[in-house]
């Protein structure tokens, strides 16, 4: 089964569930502002993370160095923020987990060992080749 399939139906009733259980215990209307309490907290704090993450970004690129977990910091940010204003728990678990900076690198850490990997089993070939020209073009 596709997997971007699964997690376009997975999450959804995952999250269906997940409402109908905390509504059942708390009711339906704290429910609800839960839901809006954690997405307003969210878009803040991503705010806050977001900017941090620019002023950092912006310091390297004064040193002359790449900003390259800045970058990929932002990008989490932005999915975080995504997350965070989707209504529901799981996602806004999620969202809050890559909202924390220390979390965030150990996700992005994991991400880059991962790929670092993947690199290093890749064999390198190169095939040397010279271009000769018989003919050339006549005007």
């Amino acid at each position: 089964m596709n997997s971007f399939f699964l997690i376009f139906i997975g999450i959804p009733i995952l999250e269906i569930i997940l409402m109908i259980e905390i509504g059942g215990r708390i009711g339906a209307l704290n429910t609800v502002l839960l839901t809006f309490l954690t997405a307003i907290t969210g878009i803040y704090f991503a705010r806050r993370e977001g900017l941090k993450t620019v002023q950092t970004g912006i310091l390297n690129l004064y040193k002359n160095r790449l900003p390259v977990f800045e970058m990929v910091s932002g990008a989490s940010i932005a999915i975080a923020a995504l997350l965070l204003i989707v209504p529901g728990f799981f996602t806004d678990g999620v969202g809050f987990f890559l909202l924390i900076p220390f979390t965030r690198k150990i996700i992005i850490n994991f991400f880059v060992k991962q790929k670092n990997i993947k690199i290093k089993d890749v064999k390198e070939e190169t095939l040397d080749g010279e271009i000769v020209e018989d003919k050339k073009d006549e005007l």
